[in-house]
């Protein structure tokens, strides 16, 4: 029960301050983070592509305060895609983005978001890639997905992010299981009150299958995000009694966890990507990756003890 615990420390200072002076905590954030600036990201998309692996590519930093910022991580982004342009990466690699980092919850947020994003998605359209719409708390779903609809209109390979634990997700999931569409199924990461979100591991299991089901049997490009052993060979299962080819799906998981499955899937024909995160605020990030499972924060515990 410390997941709860772990998602409400995420959005507070007094344990952002704590969390970034601990001795240990470099070591753990080593595991999930790639770097901080893209000059030490790119080295990890090449050696991803070696490998038969593509990458999502997320530049942490959602929790920001005025305009200047928004702006900021959309140049960062366009940073990013300039450099995979220079390299020719930019067909092994597409960009993830959380709108409350491109001014989402500020004043004005809704256009704010999609005028910063905008710029950022038609780049990545220019080098062969695309954008995913990050999925965050319940309350800016409305607002992403109808940032994801309108950037669709002229974007259409645009990607969204939908989470198994919300009681909405298997009404969004038939809506967005069209022809053309580009939707990554989760869990779900973030603090949810118990009338938006089962609260039980075991249920939002079932709901995630009940999801994957949907998406598989649609017309879109299901991209699943676990990194289950049993929810991956659910899917499949799913995906063979829907028909579906290898190249017309993929899985995700997250840089730093369960590598050597990455590399079997891909090896076995399957398309895998990696999650990999960069940038110098890292720590709501972070604090979710702890959240998701045990085993992430007695590792980080054990790193504390050791170094302290």
């Amino acid at each position: 029960m410390l997941g709860p615990v772990i998602l409400a420390a995420s959005r507070s200072d007094k344990m952002r301050r704590f969390v970034s002076a601990a001795p240990g905590t470099k070591q753990v954030v080593d595991r999930f983070i790639a770097g901080e600036t893209v000059d030490q990201v790119i080295p990890i998309v090449e050696d991803s592509a070696a490998k038969g692996l593509e990458v999502t590519l997320d530049v942490v930093g959602e929790d920001i305060t005025t305009v200047e910022q928004s702006y900021a991580a959309r140049d960062a982004y366009l940073e990013l895609i300039g450099r995979l342009k220079e390299l020719g990466l930019g067909e092994r690699a597409e960009m993830s983005v959380k709108l409350s980092m491109f001014g989402q919850a500020l004043e004005g947020g809704h256009e704010l978001a999609l005028a910063n994003v905008r710029p950022v998605v038609e780049a990545a359209a220019a080098i062969g890639t695309t954008v995913t719409l990050d999925a965050e708390d319940h309350t800016t779903l409305d607002s992403m997905f109808a940032i994801h609809e309108e950037l669709r209109k002229d974007f259409p390979q645009t990607g969204c992010v939908i989470q198994a634990y919300l009681f909405r997700t298997e009404e969004d999931a038939r809506r967005l299981a069209a022809a053309g569409s580009r939707v990554r199924i989760v869990k779900g990461a973030y603090k949810e009150p118990a009338s938006v979100a089962y609260q039980d591991k075991a249920e939002i299991d079932k709901a995630f299958v009940r999801i994957v089901k949907i998406l598989m049997g649609g017309l879109g490009y299901p991209m699943i995000g676990s990194h289950d052993p049993r929810l991956i060979a659910i899917t499949q299962e799913l995906a063979r009694q829907a028909g579906r080819k290898l190249d017309e799906y993929e899985f995700q998981m997250l840089y730093g966890i369960r590598s050597d499955e990455h590399v079997r899937l891909a090896a076995d024909g399957h398309r895998m990507r990696v999650y990999t995160a960069y940038g110098t605020d890292w720590y709501g990030y972070f604090m979710r990756r702890l959240a998701e499972k045990p085993a992430n924060l007695l590792f980080f515990a054990r790193s504390i003890l050791t170094k302290g």
